[in-house]
C-alpha cells in the first residue's frame, strides 16, 4: 500500500511538470504571433516572411546594417583624428626675395602643409614653374586666357567654385578637354577655420567635387583653401577626402579689378618674383593679366624656365 501511494505521488509531480511545460510553449507561441512590432526579437520564420514581404533577403538586410555601421565608424573614426588638431587659422604670406630666390615662409604656416603633402613651391633646383589661376567668378576673360595657353601649348590648373562652374560649364569643359587642371576651391569660398564642423567643411568640399563628377565626368584632386586661410584641421579633413592642399609662392594683388590697366606694374611684379619651383597665382578676373600673359609666357621660357602641369609637380 504505501509503495502505491509513492508511485501515485511521483506520477502526479511528473504530470504537473509536464502541464507547465505545455503552458510555457502555448505563452510562446501566443508572443511569437504577435505583430512584430510587439516582439523585440522575431523568430526566424517570420523574419523571412517579413523579409519576403519587403523584397530583400536576409543576407541584403545584413550587408545594409554592416555597411551602415561601417560608414558610422568612419564618421567617427575622422572625427575622433581632427577632434585633437590645431585649428588656428593659418593666413598665407610668405617674405619675397631679390635675384630669383625662393621667397622665405614661416614655419608656423608650412608645417600644416608639410604634415599633409600641401604644395606651395617646389624644388629650389628645378627651373620649373606651375602657372595657377583662381575662378571665382567670371570677368569675361577666361576664354582669352584659354586662347593663350592653348597657343602657347602651357598647361595651367584652375580653381573653381560651385557657382563658377554652374554658370560657365561651357568654359570649365574647355579647361579638361584642353588637358588643363580643374581644382577644387569649394562650393561657397568660405574661410575654411572658420567652418568649425568637420561635416560642414567636407560638404563644401564634396558638393562641387561631386556636381563636378556628375555633370563632367571629371574627378578633382587639387584644393586651394579660400582667401589662402586655412589650419591643421581643414588640410587634414582635405587630405582624407583625397585632396592635396595648393598654395603658391608668387602673386600680387592682381584680384583687385579697380587695379587695373597697371601693366608697367604687374610686369614688374611677376618678372622680380620668377623662381625656381614657383607656384604661381594669376587671377583670371584680371584685365592686366589677360593683356599679359602671353609676353609672360615668352619671359619665363627666354629665362629658362619650363611650365609644367601641376600633376608633374616635384617637391
Amino acid at each position: 500500500m504505501k509503495k502505491l501511494l509513492a508511485i501515485l505521488v511521483i506520477m502526479s509531480f511528473i504530470l504537473t511538470g509536464c502541464s507547465q511545460d505545455v503552458e510555457k510553449n502555448i505563452n510562446n507561441e501566443e508572443i511569437q504571433s504577435r505583430p512584430s512590432g510587439e516582439v523585440k526579437d522575431i523568430p526566424e520564420d517570420e523574419n523571412k516572411e517579413t523579409v519576403k514581404e519587403s523584397g530583400e533577403s536576409k543576407e541584403d538586410i545584413k550587408a545594409s546594417g554592416e555597411i551602415q555601421k561601417e560608414e558610422e565608424i568612419k564618421t567617427e573614426i575622422i572625427q575622433a583624428s581632427t577632434s585633437t588638431l590645431s585649428n588656428q587659422k593659418c593666413a598665407w604670406g610668405f617674405r619675397r626675395m631679390k635675384e630669383n630666390k625662393q621667397p622665405e615662409f614661416s614655419s608656423v604656416f608650412t608645417k600644416p602643409l608639410d604634415e599633409y603633402n600641401g604644395i606651395y613651391v617646389g624644388n629650389k633646383d628645378e627651373k620649373v614653374i606651375y602657372l595657377t589661376f583662381d575662378e571665382g567668378y567670371e570677368n569675361g576673360y577666361t576664354a582669352e586666357i584659354l586662347d593663350t595657353l592653348k597657343e602657347k601649348e602651357v598647361p595651367a590648373i584652375f580653381f573653381v567654385t560651385m557657382p563658377y562652374v554652374k554658370q560657365n560649364k561651357e568654359l570649365v569643359q574647355r579647361m579638361i578637354d584642353e588637358g588643363h587642371i580643374v581644382g577644387n576651391h569649394t562650393v561657397n569660398h568660405p574661410s575654411m577655420p572658420e567652418v568649425l564642423d568637420d561635416e560642414k567643411v567636407r560638404k563644401e568640399v564634396m558638393d562641387l567635387h561631386d556636381y563636378v563628377k556628375e555633370n563632367f565626368n571629371y574627378e578633382m584632386t587639387f584644393i586651394r583653401p579660400p582667401k589662402g586661410e586655412y589650419s591643421e584641421r581643414t588640410v587634414k579633413i582635405c587630405r582624407d577626402l583625397g585632396y592635396t592642399t595648393v598654395l603658391w609662392s608668387a602673386a600680387y594683388d592682381d584680384w583687385d579689378v579697380k587695379k587695373q590697366d597697371r601693366l608697367d606694374y604687374a610686369r614688374s611684379m611677376i618678372y622680380n618674383n620668377l623662381h625656381n619651383g614657383s607656384v604661381m597665382l594669376l587671377h583670371a578676373v584680371s584685365k592686366d593679366n589677360t593683356k599679359l600673359l602671353p609676353e609672360v609666357i615668352d619671359k619665363i621660357r627666354e629665362d629658362g624656365y619650363e611650365l609644367c602641369s601641376l600633376d608633374e609637380f616635384v617637391y
